[in-house]
């Protein structure tokens, strides 16, 4: 087989392949210069392979670093968007390792940054918390760690919340005001001890 024309695509950082008079493949071009290719190369379908598990891999590489690009994410995370797109596990599994070597994926670092976002925007407790990292695929001993540095602080936060929420019962009586405030700390992700204690400082 020989490589028969080179051409640009409209996106000029692509080039299509011609193998024997006919278009076989489209390709990266700096795919194309890594491996050499040029009009008149005399080329094997093991090469071609060889080229094309290339290609496979920067495009799973791109789409992971543009998936990136919005906001940090899990490692479960990154995979399940490359599962989605049907890349294989070996693809899979040299994308995450390309992340890792170069810091772009770091479980413990996102679960320091989640848990700091979903505390100071959305009054999150440590088992809201918990919850949502565990469904992002974050370990159970990173999940403590990070929980671990903010428990000091888990009856102030609530009890601040509660403050804030408490004046939206006015018109109830005591027991409906303790029911929906405990509901609606609990559903936060506060633990039932804490809840307990803000109770009964706020529900006279």
């Amino acid at each position: 087989m020989e490589i028969t024309k080179i051409e640009s695509q409209r996106n000029p950082s692509r080039v299509n392949i011609y193998i024997d008079g006919e278009f076989s493949f489209g390709l990266l071009a700096e795919i194309q210069y890594k491996y050499d290719l040029t009009e008149g190369m005399k080329i094997d379908r093991e090469y071609i392979e060889k080229v094309l598990l290339e290609e496979e891999q920067a495009k799973a590489k791109n789409q992971a670093l543009r998936y990136l690009g919005y906001r940090q994410r899990s490692e479960k995370e990154i995979r399940d968007k490359l599962n989605k797109s049907e890349f294989s596990e070996d693809i899979i599994e040299n994308t995450i390792s390309y992340l890792k070597e170069y810091n772009l994926v770091d479980d413990l670092e996102f679960a320091k940054s989640f848990a700091k976002d979903k505390i100071n925007l959305n009054d999150f407790g440590p088992q809201r918390i918990r919850h949502e990292l565990y469904r992002k695929g974050i370990s159970n001993e990173i999940i403590e760690k990070v929980l671990e540095e903010g428990k000091d602080d888990e009856y102030n936060r609530a009890l601040a919340l509660g403050k804030k929420k408490l004046p939206s019962y006015k018109n109830d009586d005591r027991n409906a005001k303790y029911r929906k405030l405990g509901g609606y700390l609990q559903r936060k992700g506060y633990s039932y001890d804490c809840v307990s204690k803000v109770l009964r400082e706020l529900v006279k």
